[in-house]
């Protein structure tokens, strides 16, 4: 097990944890939660060797294998799969000493070291899954959203995203009796994100995550860590049961549940507003059961030291959009690449559209195009008068820039794109959004993701939009700037269209759905839970097709005669004796082997319990010796009577 007894941990001069005692067991799936620069990453860092505590004592089992996933981005032309195999350390130093073998004894044919090493390289490679090595990884690449033609593609022809998925797969590959976990999700889209839950439940070893994605939590952990002004504080149960315990602990104190109450009934106010609003549809029911939840969590919600509210737009024109026979894609030369085609789509005042679909199915494209970014290809898209976008991009450096400070983009918004301020108010702004002190002259590109996705947001709040779009707003945000999120989205008089794989910020925001997919955009009548079986249908087909293709492209076996036919069942009922005969006999020139050594040792003079030891083991492997003898005589004799 893992244990913390009184482990203070430092960064710089800042206590992060203060004599803090934890213990995990063996098997146990643990989420890591807490405020960002609470401390989660070196606390990881500790238990992967990286950091030492700096008073207390800390212990992990020394024969426990640790994987987690490398944080660089991978730089190399190995084909995909061979990349990925290459986590399985243990696969890799076998195959390495079987090849170190096979060259030392064509260096020298007489050399019986050569020969036993050969031998015990295969036993080992066997032992280490050799023979399923190839498609465990590739199943791990597919599972992760690859395309079965990208199995064996150069890692570096992939994009950054993909190429962190592919350090993902190689995690998983790794066989680990720990596996660690910050922010697995990111660089998943939502199909890609289901599988790995899946994954995750049947692994059975001792899994510790971060994650701000509250529904994945939910999915894969038993257990959660919170990290709380220096203490850490273990709960039973997943987020969920966290969030409840936490409500709880926090109603009982009662000094803060009365700084709280107004807070409270802010929420209260347009939980209940929306719960009027909502109709039958199975989309809005889900929005209730997620404005429900909060509900129930208000006193943590109103804990959160970061809340903000989009203001109310000036005009709401209606339809906001409306797109006719639309072509969306990239204008490439010579031939333009059309993603979507034939769209026609309207969007009105006040709703709000979750955009689903795999990655590279276009959702990005279609909210590039209606924010301006790239252009139509063909159609229209005619917008309603007074259309105001805030559109928030999935890479926040496309709207900042790396060397200017919150303060200076602050002022260059209220000088081109109003509305105008004086300086002290943008300051007071940006003190909001947690944007104070020094921060306010600090360059962006000095800024962590989420203290990006805050000045984004911020930004957007500043120009009084009325159509929101927003393109993985979450990625880089904490659980409580989600949340924070989540109650601004849904006070927005406006129309919100959003892309993201944050399913709970989905369902707490969105009304209805639309469905990218096989070049077109079309309603999808369902929730997320439907959607999801979508996905493992979706995923069928695709696996389906694969094979039907395969089979087509194949050559017709010839017809064969009868001879044929039967030659062709002998083979097959004597593949599995030779499978065990050759492993027998590797068996047994390992033995011979060891026998052979043990010999010669007791040959020397040895103290008495060594001695002992040896005679002991030497007996034993007499008598194995003679049982793997008797099971090769027998089959080889199977063998023969079958005209092997």
């Amino acid at each position: 097990m893992i244990t913390l007894r009184d482990v203070t941990l430092r960064r710089g001069a800042k206590v992060l944890l203060d004599r803090v005692s934890l213990t995990i067991n063996p098997g146990e799936k643990v989420g890591l939660v807490g405020r960002n620069g609470a401390g989660k990453s070196t606390l990881f860092g500790l238990f992967n060797g990286s950091v030492h505590e700096d008073g207390g004592d800390f212990s992990r089992p020394a024969h426990w294998q640790l994987a987690q996933v490398a944080q660089n981005m991978p730089e190399t032309d190995q084909p995909a799969t061979e990349f990925v195999l290459a986590g399985d350390e243990r696969l890799m130093a076998t195959r390495e000493r079987l090849a170190d073998a096979e060259a030392a004894l064509h260096a020298d044919p007489d050399d019986a070291d050569a020969g036993m090493a050969i031998a015990q390289a295969h036993a080992d490679l066997h032992d280490a899954g050799e023979h399923d090595a190839v498609p465990r990884a590739q199943a791990l690449i597919l599972g992760l959203g690859f395309k079965t033609d990208e199995v064996q593609r150069p890692v570096n022809s992939f994009s950054g995203g993909w190429r962190m998925r592919l350090q993902l797969a190689r995690a998983l590959m790794s066989p680990s009796d720990l596996l660690l976990l910050d922010e697995p999700t990111n660089h998943l889209d939502l199909d890609a994100l289901v599988w790995l839950e899946s994954w995750l439940q049947r692994y059975p070893g001792t899994l510790i995550v971060i994650s701000h994605d509250r529904e994945f939590l939910d999915a894969v952990t038993q257990v959660t860590v919170h990290i709380d002004q220096q203490k850490l504080t273990r709960y039973g149960g997943n987020y969920s049961a966290f969030e409840l315990l936490r409500a709880e602990q926090l109603e009982l104190q009662q000094s803060a549940f009365s700084r709280q109450q107004d807070k409270i009934a802010h929420l209260q106010k347009f939980i209940d507003r929306f719960k009027a609003k909502a109709t039958k549809a199975r989309q809005a029911q889900s929005r209730v059961k997620a404005l429900e939840r909060m509900e129930r969590i208000a006193p943590v919600l109103a804990e959160a030291d970061f809340s903000f509210e989009f203001k109310e737009p000036p005009n709401l024109p209606n339809p906001m959009l409306a797109i006719s026979d639309a072509s969306f894609g990239y204008a490439a030369s010579p031939e333009p690449k059309v993603i979507l085609r034939q769209v026609s789509r309207s969007v009105l005042a006040g709703q709000r559209i979750g955009i689903l679909g795999a990655n590279g199915q276009g959702k990005s494209t279609l909210v590039k195009t209606i924010a301006h970014d790239i252009p139509l290809l063909s159609g229209t898209v005619t917008e309603g008068k007074g259309l105001a976008i805030g559109y928030f991009a999935q890479q926040e450096l496309d709207v900042l820039h790396v060397d200017s400070n919150p303060l200076e983009h602050m002022i260059r918004l209220a000088r081109d794109s109003g509305p105008p301020a004086r300086e002290q108010e943008l300051r007071n702004f940006l003190g909001s959004f947690n944007f104070s002190g020094d921060m306010v002259a600090q360059p962006v590109g000095t800024m962590s993701g989420g203290e990006k996705a805050r000045l984004v947001l911020a930004m957007m709040v500043w120009q009084r939009p009325n159509l929101l779009l927003l393109d993985e707003p979450t990625n880089h945000l904490d659980l409580a700037t989600r949340e924070a999120l989540s109650v601004a989205l849904n006070e927005f008089e406006g129309t919100v269209m959003l892309v993201s794989h944050d399913r709970a910020l989905l369902r707490a925001v969105c009304d209805e759905f639309w469905l990218v997919g096989r070049g077109e955009v079309r309603p999808f009548d369902g929730d997320l839970d439907d959607y999801q079986a979508y996905l493992l249908d979706e995923s069928r087909r695709l696996r389906d097709e694969a094979r039907a293709a395969t089979a087509a492209a194949a050559p017709p076996p010839p017809p064969q005669p009868e001879p044929a036919r039967q030659r062709q069942q002998a083979a097959a009922q004597l593949r599995p004796l030779r499978k065990e005969l050759e492993k027998t006999e590797s068996r047994m020139v390992v033995l011979e082997g060891e026998k052979q050594a043990l010999e010669k040792r007791l040959s020397q003079s040895l103290p008495p319990a060594e001695l002992a030891e040896s005679g002991r083991r030497l007996k034993a492997l007499g008598e194995e010796l003679h049982s793997l003898e008797e099971r090769w005589l027998a089959l080889s004799g199977e063998i023969e009577q079958a005209g092997g």
